[in-house]
């Protein structure tokens, strides 16, 4: 007769085959080959060592005789630390049916989310599946059984959830990526709704995977992910990283860190920022000077490009900047800008991340190219979160601000707790040099010196469009000096009372979709 002990052992032994053996050592060897890691290895090192505690080890596929060959059923996942905090972690496993979305791996995967739901902790999804699985989903009690995940939809973000894209991923995966807060994509992975094959066997049409949803299209071109990294490595080190900055869920505070409570001007600022209003310089810059320790941690940087998003540090909180980006299209708001900054003020408001504008923006791109992408629509958009955001903000003019873009970026009237502007700063309806030439065009046309009577003009018209009125009406709450912009914010963010939704009852933009 066995004993306990020795059942006890037969059973570690058969756990252990399947959580080292997966899909088969030459499965492995091939994930290896091609520069990757398997779904196990990422998770072992993104998780604190010791602390993960594996769901759904003995899952496999319901059909009869395919328990041996599926362990797993394709994912793999379940809960650990990262940096001593709670996190749930889950992911497709390709030497298992190529990571194919099946009945009782979807439900190993939703088991895993359900636990993250509940106890209030981050979701971290490695995406890398072929799509759903044939021909188990054909027919319509087979393809029944794999509904679109509607409980992850109807999150209203309660918990931080990231994806990262580490293979070659297609439908199931790709749907969870929009699903999440952020997106970051592995250079040499694909991310798309369907794969080449698929596409030219239902259209004729041939693309290569790079081209069809390599991570430069991504970055560059849709935005749909929000950092590319050059290796799984860096990719997890970013996961880290980002993970610092976020609270554990929607009704905390993101963890405050020690600063050293300095109060002090900081005239270096002096040097990043030119006087004159027509020559760009990197935003960057002046965030990193407004920091408590340099560092900032970019959210979509090659997409929207004439305006910055990046989570901080100030005062020992953690903090979202939107910063006009000069260098970029001398930092108008673009429709992609638009749809870049609602998504960032979203995350934001929904995790407790108080808001920072840094305004130096000329206003809206114009033209037929904008209008023909919705810049009306995607204006409006942004405005409307802008109008619905609970956390605290402050926003402060840096050299100019013209048209709806300064109230866009939280100017006046718009909720903002404090509006500050630098003393050489020109806010209007309209940047002077283009008010001249519009108003003024047939008298140029007829100066016998045209463009010194410009010159004339746009000085006429720039003469009111200095600080001063605006703070003189209180539509400006305080001019400050550059030098002083650290220790304004530093005083302001330390003295912020948050008021972070509950589970119960989230903030409105909560609610607001991931993607548009």
């Amino acid at each position: 007769m066995t004993d306990l002990k020795s059942k006890a052992a037969e059973f570690r032994a058969r756990r252990e085959t399947i959580r080292t053996a997966m899909g088969g050592n030459a499965k492995i060897a091939r994930v290896h080959a091609k520069g990757r890691l398997t779904i196990r290895e990422r998770i072992e090192r993104l998780l604190d060592p010791g602390s993960f505690q594996e769901i759904g080890t003995f899952a496999h596929s319901e059909w009869p005789g395919a328990a041996a060959a599926t362990p797993g059923d394709g994912k793999v996942g379940g809960l650990g630390k990262v940096a001593g905090r709670p996190v749930a972690v889950a992911g497709d496993d390709v030497t298992v049916l190529h990571g194919s979305s099946s009945v009782i791996g979807t439900k190993r995967l939703g088991r895993i989310y359900e636990q993250a739901f509940r106890d209030g902790t981050p979701y971290v999804y490695f995406g890398e599946t072929g799509g759903a699985r044939l021909p188990d989903t054909l027919g319509s009690a087979g393809f029944a059984k794999v509904s679109p995940d509607t409980v992850f939809a109807a999150r209203a973000r309660a918990v931080p959830t990231v994806t990262v894209i580490a293979g070659e991923s297609f439908g199931g995966s790709s749907f969870k990526s929009a699903l999440s807060d952020v997106v970051i994509q592995v250079r040499g992975t694909t991310l798309a709704v369907t794969s080449p094959r698929v596409i030219e066997i239902a259209t004729g049409e041939k693309v290569g995977f790079e081209e069809l949803g390599g991570a430069d299209v991504h970055d560059r071109i849709t935005g749909q992910i929000d950092r590319v990294a050059e290796s799984e490595d860096e990719a997890i080190g970013m996961v880290k990283e980002l993970l610092d900055y976020l609270p554990q869920n929607a009704w905390e505070e993101p963890a405050r860190k020690p600063w050293d409570g300095s109060m002090e001007r900081d005239e270096h600022i002096y040097d990043l920022v030119p006087l004159q209003r027509t020559r760009g310089y990197d935003v960057r810059r002046v965030i990193k000077r407004l920091t408590d320790d340099g560092r900032q941690f970019e959210l979509k940087p090659n997409f929207g490009r004439g305006l910055v998003t990046s989570l901080g540090r100030v005062a020992g909180r953690t903090v979202g900047f939107l910063a006009s980006q000069p260098m970029h299209g001398a930092g108008a708001l673009t429709p992609q800008a638009c749809d870049k900054a609602t998504s960032f003020t979203c995350l934001c408001d929904a995790f407790n991340i108080p808001l920072i504008f840094l305004q130096d923006v000329p206003g809206f791109m114009v033209g037929k190219q904008v209008e023909h992408e919705r810049i009306l629509s995607r204006a409006i958009m942004f405005l409307e979160a802008l109008a619905l955001c609970r956390v605290p903000r402050l926003s402060i003019v840096m050299r100019k601000a013209f048209g709806l873009a300064y109230f866009s970026l939280s100017g006046n009237d718009t909720g903002a707790v404090q509006v500050a502007s630098w003393p050489n700063a020109e806010i209007s309806f309209m940047d002077p040099a283009v008010g001249v030439n519009v108003v003024h065009a047939e008298k140029l046309r007829q100066s016998v010196d045209p463009e010194a009577e410009r010159a004339r003009l746009i000085e006429e018209w720039s003469h009111d469009t200095g600080p001063d009125g605006a703070a003189g009406s209180m539509a400006v709450d305080e001019i400050i000096d550059p030098a002083e912009t650290r220790a304004w914010l530093r005083a302001h963010v330390d003295r912020f009372r948050l008021e972070p939704g509950t589970r119960e009852h989230p903030k409105p933009l909560a609610y607001w979709p991931t993607c548009y």
